[in-house]
């Protein structure tokens, strides 16, 4: 939930303290938490410190604020991030006009992205990402849709089957060219942290997970752990391949059930990274724009916007995993109905 009490721009401030340990004391030390845990309370005395867990990419992004005073570093980050998302969600819409726009601050009026925004979240960047990635991949330009998708390298858990479902619906260059960037990055991780500082990135991924972490995935919503949670997120990701595989002649519903799919398999997850919803369900609006479609996103759109968010009829955290399974189960059913791929197949043929 977004925590009116909650100290402002905290997940930026500790990109930026391992930005600066990287430029004051070298690269490969920016997983020294007890650096960065300096760092930070030189940025921000009254904030908690708390470890640095993101990719490098996180830390070069918010490199060149570094020699900024850090609120106007922070206000910088938060508009670039925000304004980013909006002009992806104008530019990329099917419709024109103040129509576009309209729809573009819907998506955007979800409590989580003002939440992503104040925390200084890069969960903003990687919606923006798949959603670039839909226009680019509606127009056939794999190349710049695989580069688009190369945002999500920022926080590769939130989106990981956004890829894999682009390459089950054939788009093999858009998959590749997420691949070699993916494979750039990780050179340049080795060139610039050295083997120990990625040894110690890899460290990280096998600490224990933030307070709260849990409250979205399929732990938090179905009360199930184990080889049980295990088998639940690998049903999900196939049938999210799947779905994406039969929705091949419609890449933005292909990329929207894998963005899903991610959510819904994903082990850990915070309610800033529900930007990806945004964008998933931005997607089928534009894609399917019949009201049987538009009126329950519609309707989810308002149940989640920052003042409903503040009173008691405010969702529970937990319980907007149903709302993530329900768009799964939809984008499933229309993958599987006839007269669904009908549409899809018009769709495919009066774009080509």
């Amino acid at each position: 939930m977004l925590n009116r009490y909650e100290p402002i721009g905290i997940d930026f401030h500790t990109y930026l303290a391992a930005a600066i340990v990287g430029v004051q004391h070298g690269w490969p030390l920016i997983y020294d938490q007890n650096l960065v845990a300096v760092a930070q309370k030189q940025l921000v005395p009254d904030q908690i410190a708390q470890p640095f867990l993101s990719p490098p990419t996180d830390a070069w992004l918010t490199a060149p604020l570094t020699p900024l005073p850090y609120w106007v570093a922070y206000w910088i980050w938060a508009a670039v991030n925000l304004v980013a998302f909006a002009l992806a969600l104008g530019w990329s819409s099917q419709s024109s006009g103040s129509e576009r726009w309209l729809y573009a601050a819907a998506a955007l009026a979800p409590w989580w992205v003002l939440h992503a925004v104040n925390l200084g979240q890069v969960a903003p960047l990687v919606a923006t990402g798949v959603v670039l990635a839909t226009r680019f991949a509606r127009e056939r330009n794999d190349l710049a849709a695989g580069l688009a998708l190369s945002l999500l390298y920022l926080k590769p858990n939130t989106a990981l089957l956004v890829p894999p479902a682009l390459l089950v619906a054939g788009r093999f260059r858009a998959f590749g060219s997420w691949a070699v960037v993916g494979a750039l990055i990780g050179v340049a991780s080795l060139v610039t942290m050295g083997p120990a500082g990625v040894a110690a990135y890899v460290g990280q991924l096998r600490a224990t997970l933030p307070e709260g972490a849990s409250n979205l995935t399929v732990e938090g919503a179905f009360g199930v752990t184990g080889t049980v949670a295990t088998a639940l997120r690998v049903v999900i990701a196939a049938i999210a391949l799947v779905t994406a595989y039969r929705l091949r002649h419609s890449p933005g519903l292909a990329i929207a059930a894998g963005a899903v799919g991610s959510l819904l398999v994903v082990p850990y997850l915070h309610g800033s990274d529900l930007c990806l919803f945004s964008a998933a369900a931005w997607i089928v609006w534009e894609e399917r724009a019949g009201w049987t479609w538009r009126l329950p996103i519609a309707a989810g759109w308002l149940v989640s916007v920052p003042y409903i968010n503040s009173t008691s009829l405010a969702i529970r955290l937990n319980r907007w995993t149903l709302f993530e399974v329900g768009l799964l189960i939809a984008l499933t059913i229309a993958a599987w109905w006839p007269a669904g791929q009908r549409v899809s197949g018009l769709a495919s043929a009066s774009g080509s």
